[in-house]
């Protein structure tokens, strides 16, 4: 259910991506507008991140949920009757917040549920939902809007949000987790403390990859590449067929090698190694190679979620598991916010390559920020009497 709960709220997000240049154009929008647009839900869903984990921690999965996701299928289903940039951006904006319940749900429940030696494929399974919406989202979404207008994709996507209320409410047994534990009151991130920004380096800067090529990439393969909205809804879940692949592929990679290690370097620096290739993207005419660099650059960033969340949760305490992931997926909402609108102004001015190698560039930036705010205190003690 956390799956499909993901699956969903990526369905909701990737509809304007996806119907971005059909949308755009009948709106009359350029892309700075509608990255301010992306901003709105945004800065809202990394308000909604840290707040739901803080609730979710606090009164439990069952009711925490049910209202959330009420909220944001609300939201996305009013879309279907806006004409204009302020009423998306409003919209946008309570769909952001609400769902920014997903992720700390996810994680919450492959920490509470799990054995600790399969706990990151558990955030994996519970995860993978997002880039699985991700993939599906364009096959399902393009014919409903080429047939009867990208109104009604909205429409299609609110009723299943729905469904999920009822399903949620109606089949899952609870009780089974009446081990765990609750917060005594709602506690909220302390940005004082280096658990803190050491999951906002790992996590917000190291995966915003997924972040350009979710929200721009659509408008990248049309402008330059040439494809129509009809040939987007066919390539589009290429891209994100890699973030599916690589949560299962890092889970796995995680618990094998690195369950017991709280502080994995290794692994850390080489996902920022490995991730370098895609500044190269704009090198390429050919789609097939654009689409396979953009397909890597999701497959290396979900390595950064995956082991980031595994590593940040060992290092709070167990009842407030939902927070760390609401700490992680809001800082990374934050980070897109902010550069997304510079973003689509570089992509307005076809400055695509600068694009590119900046997102290029900022996980290895996050990672070498991980690894300075994860010293040991001694040897931060040492390095300070060097000096």
């Amino acid at each position: 259910m956390m799956l499909a709960c993901s699956l969903l709220s990526y369905m909701d997000r990737q509809i304007l991506a996806v119907l971005s240049p059909m949308i755009l154009a009948e709106l009359k929008l350029n892309a700075q507008r509608y990255g301010e647009i992306i901003s709105a839900f945004s800065v809202a869903y990394m308000i909604g991140n840290p707040v739901w984990g803080a609730v979710l921690d606090r009164i439990g999965l069952r009711r925490g949920m049910t209202v959330a996701v009420t909220v944001w299928t609300i939201a996305c289903g009013a879309h279907a009757v806006l004409s204009g940039f302020l009423g998306f951006a409003v919209a946008r904006a309570v769909l952001g917040f609400g769902e920014g319940a997903t992720f700390p749900g996810g994680l919450r429940t492959a920490m509470d549920w799990l054995p600790a030696k399969s706990q990151s494929r558990g955030i994996a399974v519970a995860y993978s939902g997002g880039s699985l919406g991700a993939i599906i989202t364009p096959l399902i979404v393009t014919p409903i809007a080429l047939a009867y207008g990208w109104r009604a994709a909205f429409v299609v996507t609110g009723v299943a949000g729905l469904a999920w209320v009822l399903v949620w409410r109606g089949t899952v047994n609870f009780a089974a987790a009446a081990h765990v534990r609750q917060t005594e009151r709602i506690m909220l991130p302390n940005p004082f403390e280096r658990r803190f920004w050491s999951l906002v380096a790992s996590y917000g800067l190291a995966a915003l990859p997924i972040g350009l090529i979710l929200y721009l990439a659509p408008l990248y393969l049309a402008r330059v590449l040439g494809f129509t909205q009809a040939g987007l809804g066919r390539v589009l879940w290429l891209p994100p067929l890699g973030w599916e692949v690589g949560y299962f592929f890092w889970g796995w990679f995680a618990d094998r090698f690195a369950a017991r290690n709280a502080r994995p370097v290794w692994l850390f620096f080489t996902l920022a190694v490995i991730g370098l290739p895609q500044i190269a993207i704009t090198m390429f005419r050919a789609p097939a190679v654009a689409l396979g660099l953009m397909f890597w650059a999701m497959f290396v960033a979900s390595g950064f979620v995956v082991v980031s969340l595994r590593t940040s949760a060992l290092a709070y305490p167990a009842e407030q598991t939902g927070l760390v992931a609401g700490i992680g997926a809001g800082s990374w909402s934050a980070v897109v916010a902010m550069v997304l609108p510079s973003l689509g102004h570089m992509f307005d001015m076809k400055h695509y390559a600068n694009a590119f190698l900046f997102v290029g560039i900022v996980p290895v930036f996050g990672t070498f920020c991980w690894w300075a705010l994860t010293l040991p205190e001694r040897r931060l003690l040492d390095m300070d009497a060097t000096k």
